[in-house]
């Protein structure tokens, strides 16, 4: 539906801006660029979006999976394990923490990567669209 609204939206710039005909200005071309810019900006949001809820995903993952292993490490009764076990398990369990924040901050990362290449994929073409429109016809 909102695809729908886009075209239709940008056909009824087309056709206004098509009533003032300039020599040398290329209407079609200018709004196909801007149309563009605003479907580059569009995948932009909606890769950013589907890292933030998998990121969101992973974080309740891990804080289950934490939340298990303190159950299991506390859960136990006490006098059955010995206190160096006790710490290990402790130990292990903060190795686990430290390995999930590096992966959620590796994640991050990766989205923030992919949304800031849908933009600068439509930077570029934007420059060499320019670099067409500077070019003499011949």
């Amino acid at each position: 539906m909102e695809s729908t609204k886009q075209n239709s939206l940008f056909g009824d710039y087309f056709k206004l801006i098509k009533q003032f005909r300039l020599p040398g200005f290329d209407a079609s071309a200018i709004l196909e660029s801007r149309r563009k810019d605003v479907e580059a900006l569009a995948n932009a949001g909606t890769t950013a979006l589907t890292g933030v809820q998998s990121l969101g995903q992973k974080q309740m993952e891990i804080l289950s999976g934490s939340m298990s292993r303190l159950h299991s490490l506390f859960g136990r009764v006490p006098g059955q394990e010995s206190k160096p076990a006790a710490g290990e398990a402790l130990q292990q369990a903060l190795r686990a923490a430290l390995s999930d924040m590096q992966a959620l901050a590796g994640d991050a990362y990766r989205v923030q990567a992919d949304s800031v290449a849908v933009i600068s994929k439509r930077v570029a073409e934007n420059v060499e669209e320019f670099r067409s429109l500077l070019q003499p016809r011949k």
